[in-house]
């Protein structure tokens, strides 16, 4: 792993229940891709090889259109380090979460 992404996907749509429709839609994509992710309430967060991430955030907007949004924003965090070895998402949030059931 030498990459973590955080992706926002926000379709223009304005009915709260089609934006969790569409939303869910790209968060499924993104389970079914296999890499290690963290979905918070704002962003989902992936680990994994740089260039697949890269084309996983790609495809999240055309997943976003192809379930009904005539447009879409993202906002995109980008951790890399070539050489690997970045926080993982469970060494910066698993400590917060150790009560949840």
């Amino acid at each position: 792993m030498n990459a973590s992404v955080a992706i926002q996907t926000l379709p223009e749509v304005y009915d709260n229940d089609e934006i969790v429709r569409i939303v869910d839609e790209v968060i499924a994509y993104i389970k079914s891709t296999g890499y290690k992710y963290y979905v918070g309430p704002f962003e989902t967060t992936i680990e994994g090889d740089y260039d697949k991430l890269m084309d996983i955030v790609k495809e999240c907007q055309h997943i976003a259109i192809r379930a009904g949004a005539p447009a879409v924003m993202a906002y995109i965090k980008v951790s890399f380090k070539p050489d690997g070895d970045l926080l993982t998402i469970d060494r910066k949030v698993a400590k917060h979460h150790l009560d949840e059931k």
